[in-house]
């Protein structure tokens, strides 16, 4: 299984950024496809997930209304829309799959990209 994120970058508080990943390798169709983050300093904290077949998503509240998480099944891909960013989003965003019915939880059965960075700063 290979994850590959893009979309990452600078950018000024209160503005915009939208993070891809693409998935391949996938063995099974029942997963669920996410984003934690890690800044500096501080350990890595889960940000959103969503499943499929279903589509149910989860969000940390600290991204609450700020960030929608979609995918587009047909290629394998999972996007981050993130809003109103703050500098506290700033860190190493990573996009997680772990097969199953659970949400990635940053142990050794989920599979890992190798993160884009998002600085928020002005």
């Amino acid at each position: 299984l290979q994850l590959v994120e893009s979309g990452g970058g600078l950018v000024q508080p209160g503005g915009s950024l939208r993070l891809s990943c693409a998935a391949s390798g996938l063995i099974w169709d029942y997963y669920r496809i996410g984003w934690f983050r890690q800044a500096p300093g501080k350990e890595r904290e889960a940000v959103s997930c969503m499943g499929t077949p279903d589509a149910r998503t989860y969000y940390a509240d600290s991204v609450k209304g700020r960030f929608t998480i979609s995918g587009d099944n047909a290629k394998n891909m999972v996007y981050l829309q993130m809003n109103s960013l703050k500098p506290e989003d700033t860190g190493v965003y990573y996009c997680v799959v772990r097969y199953g019915s659970n949400c990635p939880r940053g142990d050794p059965h989920d599979y890992w990209g190798q993160g884009t960075q998002v600085t928020v700063s002005s």
